[in-house]
């Protein structure tokens, strides 16, 4: 696809993305027949490109790069497959393909990626949250369906499949290679730290790791630990039900989430008082970008229940009940049909969980040679001495308790005349 091309595909994805929002902000008001006409306008569009364009474009791709700009608008995890990419996508399903431990999203147009799973090709490679892939097997990601992604990075134990990554520490794209396996998730660890202070790691989240989790605390109580510190850094992996189930271990009463959508009405998920075993204990949540769906529903509900506070970063957003809508030519979309929200009503794959406490995590990556592709790059170093400001941080929140916020000071006529305009772009 030539660069014009890309244009009128790109185009004509804003406009229709346009339209949507306006639709959106009319829509209280707006009769009946309100988004027929905007449809019309996207026809008339089309129908201008059609004839007035500089060369005959491909009507077919166009609209197909419109609706994954539309999908992307308002679900970064939605897609649409064409007849055969949906057969393609639930043969492969059904199959249980091996994998390379990427969770994805739709990012700027690209497949984005949302984590790595601990000890995937992915996570050993240093793909993590915010990196992008151009292509996946040779084929541009520009406008893919995120469904498909996911088939194309699927395929038999053993074999290879190329991506090129744009990388947040790399300024041009960078080829790897990545070798399928099955995916297995790390297990839950712990340790005892001074001060009474129990670590509990969930580096990944599935069925049963509520009980895991409880093996460990119930060890580190045992130890003498007091207070509890739970990592759930990286973590992106798991059903809700599974969040529900870790929360519950310190909750004994409350919702600890609810999911709504436009035709399914709100369900809660409630605390049930015999499963808390753990209620009393001080308690800190460690997240970061890459702390995703189950885990969300721990840290939402932990924090809005004042049961904990968050020590880290911003989390990802992404805890929704998803479904594939079949068209009449076999074609499907995927996308989010209800929300799950927070204790107190926000929607978690809209906003993320904000720490009470918000700290950046250092970056840790695999580098690579200057100007040099890395098809087998070597697993991840660790960090050698290096210290983890998160968790030092929810140990001092722990031990002294959460830092007073500073005080707002309202700034004198001359400072505000003198202040810089936030909207002034830096060359």
């Amino acid at each position: 696809m030539n660069s014009r091309f890309k244009l009128v595909v790109v185009t004509s994805s804003t406009f229709l993305v346009v339209l949507l929002l306006l639709g959106a902000v009319m829509g209280q008001s707006a009769s009946p027949e309100e988004p027929y006409r905007q449809l019309s306008v996207y026809s008339e569009v089309l129908s201008r490109i059609k004839s007035e364009y500089v060369e005959e474009p491909d009507i077919k791709n166009v609209t197909l790069g419109a609706m994954n700009g539309l999908l992307e608008s308002i679900d970064p995890f939605a897609s649409y497959l064409s007849a055969e990419q949906y057969k393609q996508f639930l043969k492969s399903q059904d199959a249980k393909k091996a994998g390379v431990g990427l969770i994805l999203s739709r990012k700027f147009g690209y497949v984005g990626v949302v984590n790595a799973i601990p000890g995937s090709a992915a996570a050993k490679a240093g793909l993590g949250t915010g990196d992008m892939l151009e292509s996946i097997g040779g084929v541009a990601t520009r406008d893919m369906p995120l469904a498909y992604a996911e088939f194309l990075l699927q395929g038999d134990a053993g074999t290879s499949v190329d991506v090129t990554a744009l990388r947040v520490r790399k300024p041009e794209p960078q080829k790897i290679t990545l070798t399928r396996a099955a995916t297995r998730l790390p297990m839950v660890t712990s340790k005892l730290l001074p001060d009474a202070i129990g670590l509990v790691q969930i580096p990944a989240i599935e069925a049963g790791k509520a009980k895991e989790i409880t093996t460990q605390i119930d060890g580190l109580v045992k130890q003498g630990a007091k207070k509890l510190i739970l990592d759930i850094r990286n973590a992106g992996t798991g059903k809700i039900e599974d969040g529900v189930a870790i929360a519950n271990l310190f909750l004994d009463k409350g919702t600890i989430t609810y999911a709504q959508g436009q035709k399914l009405k709100r369900q809660n998920y409630d605390a049930v008082p015999e499963k808390a075993l753990y209620r009393n204990q001080p308690m800190v949540i460690i997240t970061n970008r890459g702390t995703a769906n189950a885990a969300e529903i721990v840290a939402a509900s932990l924090l809005d229940s004042k049961r904990a506070e968050v020590v880290g970063e911003r989390t990802y957003g992404d805890a929704a009940i998803r479904k594939a809508i079949t068209m009449d030519d076999g074609a499907a979309v995927i996308l989010s049909v209800a929300k799950f929200y927070s204790p107190s009503g926000k929607a978690i794959q809209d906003t993320g969980v904000t720490p009470t406490v918000l700290v950046t995590e250092a970056e840790t990556f695999v580098d690579t040679e200057e100007g040099q592709d890395a098809p087998n790059p070597p697993e991840q170093p660790k960090r050698e001495k290096d210290e983890d400001l998160l968790l030092k941080k929810a140990i001092e929140v722990l031990t002294k308790g959460k830092p007073a916020a500073a005080p707002q000071v309202a700034a004198k006529p001359e400072e505000r005349l003198n202040a810089p305009n936030p909207l002034t772009i830096k060359q």
